[in-house]
C-alpha cells in the first residue's frame, strides 16, 4: 500500500522481478569465449549460424525474436556486443537459470573463410520452483512464500502463487503472466487475489477479494498499462472505541474500475537514485463498469536527482492527487488519499494529518507534498568502496497538505485550500540502502505549521520502505 495512496489495499506483486528469475539464479555474466582460430576485430565477418543448445520445453519461435540481431553483426566487436545483449535478453525472460556464449569459426562444407557461429548455452529454470522471501513495504514488514511455475506453456509464460503474511497486511493470491513474443515488456497478466489490512490510525480493518486484468506495453520513452479491477470491500471497525465516522462506513461494497498508468523513469536506482528522474501518472475511473463506488481519481509523482560535488546528491520530489466522486454518493474511506509518516512528511505519525473524528484519520480527497534532499558521504568516509558506501547522510526539509474539497467551488477555491495549513518539517538523519529492494532512515525530525488534531513524531524517526517522498 502506497504512502499517500488510497487506502484500498494492494495484492502482492505478481508481476516483474518476482515472476522472472531472481538474482540468486543467476551466475554472473562470464566473457564470451575467444574464437579457437584468430579473427581480427576490424575484419568483415558473416555469422553463418546460431544454435541454442539446452532446450527442453521451451519453443524455439520464441528465441529467434531474442537473437535475430546476432545475425546483422559485421564485425568480431559487433558480434560480441550483440550476443552479450542476446544473452541479456534471454535471461530477462526468467526462464533460463544459466545462459553460456560460445563464438567459434564455422566449419562444414558451406563453411565461409570469414565465417562465424554463435552458440547459446542454456539451462532451463525447473518446472516447479518455490520461495520464500521478506518484503519491506512502507513501515511494515511481511514474509513471502511463493510458488511459480516458469515458462509454463513454453513461450515465457509464468504462473504464481504467493502467500504474505505481515505486520498489517495478509495475503494471497494467483497470478497467470504472458508477454509477447519478441517484446518482453508488452504483457498481459491475470490475478485473482485476497488481501486483509489492519489500520490502527483509522480504528479501521479492510478485506478485498478482487480479480483484475493489466495490459502493459511501451510507447515511445514511456512504460504504459492499463487495468481493470473487481474487487468485493468489506471494512470492519479494529477497535471498540472506532469513531462514528469509521463505523458508519464500515459493510460491504463493490468496485468496478478503469486505471491507466504511465510511466517515465530515467534514474540509475529507484531506492537510492544519484541521477535521472521519475514522472508518474496514474488516473481511475470506478462506477462505469458496476458496482457501487463511482469516482475519478487523479495522482501523479515527480523526482529529479543530480549528482554535486564530494559525492554528494540533491533530490527533489513532488506528489499530489485530487478524488472527485461522481454522483451523489460521497467518497470512501478505502478510496481517500493519506498523507504523514516517515516515508512523506517526516515528523508526522503515519498517516495521520488531515481530516479526523475523534482521534481516526479519514483521509482527504486533494493533496499535494513536495520534499526536497541532500544526500551526503558518512562524514571522514569510513568503510568506502565496501559496507560503508551503503549509508548517506541525509537533510532534508518536507511540506505538504491533505483536505477534503468542495467540488462546486471551483479550481481556484480548491488551490487555495490546498495551500492553507500547510504542514512542514526539517531535519537531518542516516540512510541505508538495502540493495535494489529498500532503504532506511534514521531522521531527527522537527515538525512545522502542525494544526489541530495532527500527530507528531518530534525527535528520531525511524522509517522502512521502497518509496519515499
Amino acid at each position: 500500500m502506497g504512502t499517500v495512496h488510497a487506502r484500498s489495499l494492494d495484492p502482492l506483486p505478481m508481476r516483474g522481478p518476482e515472476l522472472g528469475v531472481q538474482p540468486d539464479d543467476i551466475e554472473a555474466p562470464g566473457i564470451e569465449h575467444e574464437p579457437k582460430q584468430e579473427v581480427l576485430e576490424n575484419k568483415d565477418v558473416v555469422v553463418q549460424r546460431v544454435h541454442i543448445d539446452g532446450l527442453g520445453r521451451t519453443k524455439e519461435d520464441l528465441l529467434t525474436y531474442e537473437i535475430a540481431e546476432v545475425f546483422r553483426a559485421r564485425n568480431l566487436i559487433d558480434v560480441m556486443r550483440k550476443s552479450h545483449e542476446a544473452r541479456r535478453k534471454l535471461l530477462r525472460l526468467g526462464i533460463f537459470r544459466k545462459v553460456e556464449v560460445v563464438i567459434d569459426t564455422s566449419r562444414g562444407e558451406d563453411a565461409l573463410p570469414n565465417g562465424l557461429d554463435v552458440t547459446f548455452e542454456v539451462t532451463e529454470l525447473r518446472r516447479m520452483t518455490g520461495s520464500y522471501n521478506t518484503m519491506v513495504g512502507n513501515n511494515e514488514g511481511s514474509m513471502v512464500l511463493g510458488l511459480k511455475l516458469p515458462n509454463a506453456l513454453g513461450r515465457a509464460e509464468k504462473m504464481t502463487f504467493q502467500f504474505s503474511y505481515g505486520t498489517k497486511e495478509t495475503s494471497y493470491g494467483l497470478s497467470f503472466f504472458k508477454p509477447q513474443p519478441g517484446n518482453f515488456e508488452r504483457n498481459i497478466s491475470l490475478n485473482v487475489y485476497k488481501v486483509t489490512g489492519q489500520f490502527p490510525w483509522s480504528s479501521l480493518r479492510e478485506t478485498d477479494r478482487g480479480i483484475s486484468g493489466e495490459l502493459s506495453f511501451p510507447v515511445w520513452k514511456t512504460n504504459q498499462t492499463l487495468k481493470w479491477e473487481g474487487v468485493w470491500r468489506e471494512l470492519g471497525c479494529l477497535a471498540r472505541t472506532a469513531s462514528f465516522a469509521v463505523r458508519e462506513e464500515s459493510g460491504h461494497s463493490l468496485k468496478s474500475s478503469l486505471s491507466h498508468s504511465m510511466v517515465i523513469d530515467t534514474r540509475n536506482s529507484s531506492i537510492l537514485p544519484r541521477k535521472g528522474g521519475l514522472l508518474k501518472i496514474h488516473q481511475e475511473l470506478a462506477g462505469y463498469t458496476g458496482g457501487d463506488a463511482s469516482f475519478l481519481k487523479e495522482d501523479f509523482e515527480i523526482q529529479l536527482n543530480k549528482t554535486l560535488l564530494w559525492d554528494s546528491v540533491l533530490s527533489a520530489s513532488l506528489w499530489g492527487g485530487l478524488l472527485l466522486p461522481i454522483g451523489d454518493k460521497p467518497t470512501s474511506i478505502a478510496d481517500r488519499f493519506y498523507l504523514g509518516g516517515p516515508t512523506s512528511i517526516r515528523g508526522f505519525s503515519m498517516y495521520s494529518l488531515g481530516p479526523q473524528s475523534e482521534g481516526d484519520y479519514l483521509g482527504g480527497e486533494g493533496y499535494w507534498a513536495g520534499g526536497l534532499h541532500l544526500y551526503t558521504p558518512l562524514p571522514f568516509r569510513p568503510g568506502k568502496g565496501g559496507f560503508g558506501d551503503l549509508f548517506r547522510t541525509h537533510f532534508f526539509l518536507n511540506a505538504g497538505n491533505l483536505c477534503n474539497l468542495n467540488y462546486g467551488e471551483g479550481p481556484k477555491a480548491h488551490l487555495k485550500k490546498l495551500a492553507e495549513s500547510i504542514r512542514w518539517s526539517y531535519g537531518l538523519g542516516i540512510v541505508l540502502r538495502l540493495g535494489n529492494i529498500a532503504r532506511l532512515e534514521l531522521n531527527y525530525c522537527i515538525p512545522m505549521g502542525v494544526q489541530s488534531g495532527d500527530r507528531i513524531c518530534d525527535g528520531v524517526q525511524f522509517g522502512a520502505g521502497i518509496r519515499f517522498l
